[in-house]
């Protein structure tokens, strides 16, 4: 696969928002809130359902299956793991805390208008995308278009990662 350097730097990148997340979890003794808990769930799984998505088609190319085997197969591997996580996480009371309050504080002022609108495009993308590849729609444009969901994927637990930093409690001076 000539990809294959590419897709283990990716999970090479993944396993250091893992690790960011874990870090985070666990100074000054984890998190508080429940919306920073699953901030934190959302960014260590979408981080290692980015591992395994950049790594499935590296293992795959080895067992000779057909370059649209390999995306096929691959593709369907990083969707189930995606809605694995969404359907794990929307189970713990910290998520379902974490979406009433952003429910809950947002408003229609043109910042949560294009965040919102952004967040459905990112969704409707995370779920079409891997479907399109299975279904051979474009096969001339598979591997980059796997290439470009791992990245999507990798992009989510970074964007999660910022916003679980910048939405951390500002320490109490004296």
């Amino acid at each position: 696969m000539q990809d294959a350097d590419l897709f283990l730097s990716l999970a090479g990148i993944a396993g250091v928002f893992v690790g960011f997340g874990a870090l985070i979890s666990t100074r000054s003794g984890g998190a508080n809130e429940a919306v920073e808990v699953a901030y934190m769930r959302t960014v260590v799984a979408m981080g290692l359902v980015t591992v395994v998505a950049a790594l499935a088609p590296v293992t795959l190319g080895r067992y000779g299956l057909t370059d649209h085997q390999v995306w096929a197969v691959s593709s369907v591997l990083a969707l189930v793991g995606l809605l694995g996580m969404v359907a794990a996480s929307a189970r713990t009371p910290e998520y379902r805390t974490g979406w009433a309050t952003t429910m809950r504080d947002w408003k229609s002022q043109p910042g949560d208008i294009v965040e919102t609108a952004v967040f459905v495009l990112y969704l409707i993308v995370m779920v079409l995308a891997p479907i399109v590849i299975a279904l051979g729609v474009a096969p001339e444009l598979e591997a980059a278009l796997y290439f470009t969901y791992v990245v999507l994927i990798l992009l989510g637990a970074g964007w999660t990662l910022l916003y679980l930093v910048f939405s951390q409690r500002r320490p109490t001076t004296t």
